[in-house]
């Protein structure tokens, strides 16, 4: 187990990973990373209603408890938390009356296809903070993948916002070897669909390589590669700002990029839908655009 004093720090850590079960090697790195970085380690797993607009979905959820409790053993994890709906909420389904709202950065992107959908996720992440906060002067962690890359910036602007104690830590995605961003959802995918689900680590890729590269970032040119794919429906693919999730102005986007943004794209592969992303970054001294340079 990590030695807090060993490290230097001379009170304990504690480190949390909120998740909805259904776990994949995505999950796993969260562990792995709280595991490295704190003397104990707590995993949550709970399906929150509070996310899910449709019942259906939430009755055909996967609930996979006891291989979800054998990963995160094999993983390190100290304590796993599985309550049932009634202990998270009770009175359930008239409770709870005062939840936590996203604001703005709730209502866009993911938000504006699932309304309600992240004012379930604060309110069920709020409570789990309380939960596992420990008394002072320990300190709490918490873990999310910079997959759900709105989830974590509105996780981080709630934790800033209503002053919780406890540091946000951001995990990077983890892909299958072909590109494909892991989740819960690719199991519903057929072999066809997997395939034509590729087309959206292709179409990040290319804006990350322009980026990459100092040049212009041709957005549309991104959303054509999804929608010259006949298995796939996109949603949007858009540009945006890392904090705020406010998109980038056109004027921009008609430059190398002057500040890091954010590339988030949805999309429905036959019948599942899927979410990417990608961090772009801006130009610096060592990454000047094309006319810029010798």
């Amino acid at each position: 187990m990590h030695s807090a004093v060993a490290s230097g720090v001379p009170f304990p850590t504690v480190g949390l990973v909120p998740t909805m079960g259904a776990l994949h090697g995505g999950h796993a790195r969260l562990v792995r990373q709280a595991r490295e970085e704190n003397d104990i380690v707590v995993a949550t797993v709970f399906v929150n209603p509070l996310q899910f607009a449709d019942p259906a979905d939430l009755e055909h959820y996967p609930r996979t408890l006891a291989s979800d409790r054998e990963l995160l053993g094999a993983e390190g994890c100290d304590l796993v938390f599985a309550p049932e709906v009634q202990e998270m909420y009770p009175g359930y389904p008239h409770a709870p009356v005062v939840t936590v709202s996203a604001g703005h950065m709730g209502e866009v992107l993911e938000g504006a296809s699932r309304p309600g959908h992240f004012d379930g996720v604060c309110t069920v992440v709020a409570k789990l903070w309380h939960a596992a906060m420990p008394p002072a002067p320990a300190q709490l962690r918490s873990y999310f993948g910079q997959k759900d890359a709105q989830q974590l910036a509105i996780l981080r602007r709630m934790q800033s916002d209503l002053d919780f104690d406890l540091e946000v830590r951001a995990v990077p995605l983890i892909r299958s070897p072909e590109g494909l961003a892991l989740s819960s959802r690719n199991t519903r995918l057929s072999p066809e669909s997997l395939e034509a689900a590729l087309v959206l680590s292709r179409a990040l890729r290319s804006l990350r390589e322009a980026a990459d590269a100092g040049r212009v970032l041709d957005v549309e040119v991104a959303r054509t590669m999804i929608r010259d794919e006949p298995l796939a429906h996109l949603d949007y693919l858009e540009v945006v700002d890392h904090a705020t999730l406010e998109p980038l102005s056109p004027e921009e986007l008609h430059r190398p990029l002057q500040r890091e943004a954010l590339a988030l794209v949805a999309a429905t592969i036959q019948p599942v839908r899927l979410i990417d992303n990608c961090i772009l970054p801006a130009v610096t001294p060592s990454n000047p655009p094309p006319d810029a340079r010798s």
